[in-house]
């Protein structure tokens, strides 16, 4: 074993769990702290004492990968049960599936097109051939799918999604919504999908289960107070380690309203709601994230996006000209640090999937041991934010 040294970690999510066990593993002994009163950060679960569902609280996590080390890592603390996500949208009065799909373009356009007539559709008839280099959101569609499916399904929920028009967003987000020319309503591609049997918490409470971490939980970290010697793991959110001097970084948040339901309310886990005169963004019922379990109350979730204050959690980081300039600072100041690397989410303000989230811890603590073994220093930034 290579341990010895103290190792501290800001958060008890994913990042902070995975490094954390990491570095167990290696000898070392590891202090966890988080200002939250449970672990898990954002992909926290728990039973709701009403009807026994199990809710994901700040809102859904669906684990999906092409990874196969990262699955076998889950797999090996959660049994993951088979799930795919086949998304709702309600537009116009209709509802219909999403990503948009041969189905969804035969019932909006009233056609019966096969896969090759319908994308011959989409190119010659919808899109918009006079944008040749798109560099909006609203480029991007009107490109690639054309004003009407456009208006239908990806204006006002993305207006509502970022609070502001979509000819102020860049093209990249639209690249993340896929179109298909065929039935297939499964949300996501990737070869590996499911939900951890007992939840999210659960799992990492799991990994979190070694005698050489400890976890302090309802503690806040100051940077001040850090000891010489350790190295300290930061998954917080980066302006916040600076007790944001330069400002606080952009971010969404989500407000979730809760109601109950006797039954089914909806046939589905998400149903979005793209028209902007519908102040949320979509209605998620939580006991269709666990499809092998059966409830008869139901618990759902109307979730509305807004602007991220001081007091309010960050889900989504804004990553606009303002934001990159400010990050930009940020990661200047932060390069000056020693014995510190920003890891996560929040640490280097980008939007990461549950999968990602765990191959960068991995990797962040295999580079850490190897460095140590090395007698070098560690970076302060796996992937460089900017």
């Amino acid at each position: 074993m290579l341990g010895g040294g103290k190792i501290v970690i800001v958060g008890a999510g994913l990042s902070g769990a995975v490094i954390g066990r990491e570095l167990a593993l290696a000898g070392y002994q590891v202090e966890i702290v988080d200002a939250r009163t449970h672990i898990a950060g954002n992909c926290h679960t728990e039973r709701d004492a009403e009807t026994g569902v199990m809710i994901h609280v700040y809102g859904p996590h669906i684990f999906h990968t092409d990874d196969a080390e990262v699955w076998d890592y889950v797999n090996s603390f959660q049994t993951f049960m088979p799930f795919k996500n086949r998304v709702k949208t309600t537009s116009n009065g209709q509802v219909y599936s999403l990503p948009v799909n041969l189905h969804t373009i035969n019932q909006f356009f009233g056609k019966t097109f096969r896969p090759d007539e319908a994308k011959t559709f989409i190119e010659e008839e919808q899109s918009d051939k006079t944008i040749t280099d798109p560099q909006t959101f609203e480029e991007q569609a009107m490109r690639f799918v054309g004003q009407d499916l456009y208006e239908a399904f990806f204006k006002g929920y993305t207006q509502k999604q970022w609070g502001c028009s979509p000819t102020e967003l860049p093209a990249s987000i639209l690249k993340r919504l896929p179109v298909r020319f065929n039935y297939e309503d499964n949300y996501f591609f990737h070869k590996y999908q499911g939900m951890p049997e007992n939840g999210y918490t659960d799992m990492i409470g799991r990994i979190l289960d070694h005698p050489n971490i400890n976890v302090k939980l309802g503690t806040h970290f100051d940077r001040e107070q850090a000891s010489d010697g350790q190295h300290v793991f930061y998954s917080g959110s980066l302006d916040g380690y600076f007790n944001y001097e330069l400002g606080r970084l952009g971010y969404r948040t989500l407000d979730f309203e809760r109601f109950t339901y006797n039954g089914d309310y909806q046939g589905c886990a998400v149903m979005n709601y793209g028209d902007v005169s519908v102040p949320y963004t979509r209605i998620t019922e939580h006991k269709h994230f666990s499809p092998w379990e059966e409830h008869a109350g139901s618990v759902c979730y109307r979730e509305f996006s807004r602007a991220c204050g001081p007091d309010d959690i960050p889900y989504y980081p804004i990553r606009l000209a303002n934001e990159k300039e400010q990050l930009a600072h940020y990661v200047a100041r932060a390069e000056q640090e020693s014995a510190v690397t920003f890891v996560g989410r929040l640490g280097t303000y980008r939007y990461l999937d549950m999968d990602v989230t765990i191959r960068e811890a991995l990797d962040t603590a295999r580079l850490y041991l190897s460095k140590i073994a090395e007698n070098a220093s560690m970076p302060v930034f796996l992937h460089r934010p900017v």
